[in-house]
């Protein structure tokens, strides 16, 4: 793994910054924890969409660069964190208004809905270390 790639998975010592698995050495993604809205431009010479600039060139760096799954950066896309939880909190509805498989494994008491809160790995671990700290 290279300096770059090392730092960026350093800041949570192989784990995903939003649901916590454990990341393989290979194959996971560097997210831009704020957004850096790439721009979609049809280029002629080539005859496909690139996605070579950005709205926010200010965010692509490093220290905005958070490591993550593969499912949970293609989830999270272009969204803020509190806009990714959103989504997240709004699948619950869809699984019941488009899923009949989820609605029947419900029915029979193999799921259940919780209704909890979307609290990401990075929120957990932070509110872990301030109970250590306190506890100390």
């Amino acid at each position: 793994m290279n300096t770059k790639r090392k730092h960026i998975w350093d800041k949570s010592g192989g784990k995903c910054w939003y649901c916590g698995c454990d990341l393989p050495e290979k194959g996971w993604h560097a997210d831009h924890f704020e957004p850096i809205h790439r721009k979609l431009k049809y280029d002629q010479r080539r005859g496909l969409y690139t996605t070579d600039e950005c709205y926010h060139p200010e965010r692509d760096n490093a220290d905005n660069k958070v490591p993550c799954c593969a499912s949970c950066n293609i989830q999270k896309g272009m969204l803020s964190v509190e806009g990714f939880r959103k989504k997240i909190a709004g699948f619950i509805n869809s699984l019941n208004r488009y899923h009949t498989q989820y609605v029947v494994a419900k029915k029979y008491g193999l799921i259940k809905e919780t209704n909890g809160q979307v609290i990401f790995w990075f929120e957990r671990e932070k509110l872990a270390r301030l109970e250590e700290t306190n506890h100390d």
